[in-house]
């Protein structure tokens, strides 16, 4: 097999398996090989594709490339023009091949679409081995901004894994550089101090179990110096421009500044979520109970010369 050649070939079950170089981003076959996975002549392959295209199923413009190929004929080099067909199209080729290997192939497709619709999810193990060092990597470059003290528990951790499990497995390493260190949605929404304590007041009142000195600031002013360092500007532009940066810093400044005498963890998500909310910002799909527990411990039990870390870490988790 010559270097990044594609390899196609179908199991028993009609599954198609296709090897092809890493850094390519789309699949082109010929007619011949869309034949030989069907097996099926060439001819019957062209009937069925000018009907594709005839009924307009797909646009021709979007599934089939033209590209030069050198072939040896008669000793001699010529140069063709050759039609690459892309992997909708062969899908679409194999639900109307009349052959054993195509019914095959109906089969095993219905089969997995099947299992998406009923369970929601489908499974390519292949492509789960080839992630899973980069996967692991992750987990692990994640698991270095755990606290020592244990306080994030693994299903804790696991639930952030999870809500980032996209992320995960499209990058191929977990650092600083490859956080997001802005905000995308730019709009004014101001809070005050005095905004913020009563409602911080109102969760006091809800909570049984909160002590006397819950929501009592440490020192005078230290809510208004927490709201202060959020919004605050220079040269006319704010420090942090977003909503998400704001957010992320409302957070990490009441819990690492521990602005209260008792409350801070509580304190610092409730303002998270009711700045979040007041944005509209709040997807309670994405920033579950256990995740927000998580992300509080996180941020309360971080070193602080992680902060940046921690910080991209929200920005990444909010981003849409």
């Amino acid at each position: 097999m010559e270097k990044n050649e594609i390899v196609v070939y179908q199991t028993r079950t009609g599954e198609i398996h296709i090897n092809v170089d890493n850094n390519k981003e789309t699949l082109l076959l010929t007619q011949q090989q869309v034949a030989r996975i069907f097996d099926v002549q060439k001819a019957a392959i062209s009937k069925h594709i000018k009907n594709i295209f005839e009924t307009d199923e797909l646009d021709k413009k979007a599934t089939v490339s033209k590209k030069e190929t050198v072939q040896k004929e008669s000793n001699r080099a010529v140069v063709r023009n050759i039609e690459y067909y892309n992997l909708d199209l062969v899908l679409s080729i194999g639900y109307r091949v009349n052959s054993k290997k195509a019914t095959l192939f109906r089969q095993w497709a219905t089969r997995t679409l099947r299992s998406h619709i009923v369970d929601g999810y489908t499974i390519n193990r292949s492509r789960i081995a080839k992630n899973y060092e980069n996967f692991i990597e992750a987990v692990e470059k994640v698991k270095l901004l755990l606290p020592a003290s244990g306080l994030v528990d693994a299903g804790s951790a696991l639930e952030l894994i999870k809500l980032f499990a996209d992320t995960w497995v499209s990058l191929h390493s977990y650092d600083t550089s490859a956080l997001p260190i802005v905000g995308i949605t730019k709009k004014q929404v101001l809070i005050t101090a005095e905004e913020l304590s009563r409602e911080l007041d109102l969760l006091k009142q809800s909570q049984t179990d909160a002590s006397e000195l819950f929501g009592a600031e440490r020192e005078h002013g230290s809510v208004a110096g927490v709201i202060g360092n959020v919004f605050q500007s220079f040269g006319g532009k704010d420090l942090y421009p977003s909503i998400e940066e704001k957010a992320a810093h409302l957070l990490y400044f009441i819990v690492k500044n521990h602005a209260f005498i008792d409350g801070n963890k509580r304190s610092g998500a409730f303002a998270f979520i009711w700045f979040l909310r007041k944005a509209r910002l709040l997807d309670t799909s994405k920033m579950t109970p256990v995740a927000l527990t998580a992300l509080t411990l996180l941020v309360a039990e971080s070193d602080p010369a992680h902060k940046e870390n921690i910080i991209g870490l929200i920005l990444l988790l909010l981003k849409k």
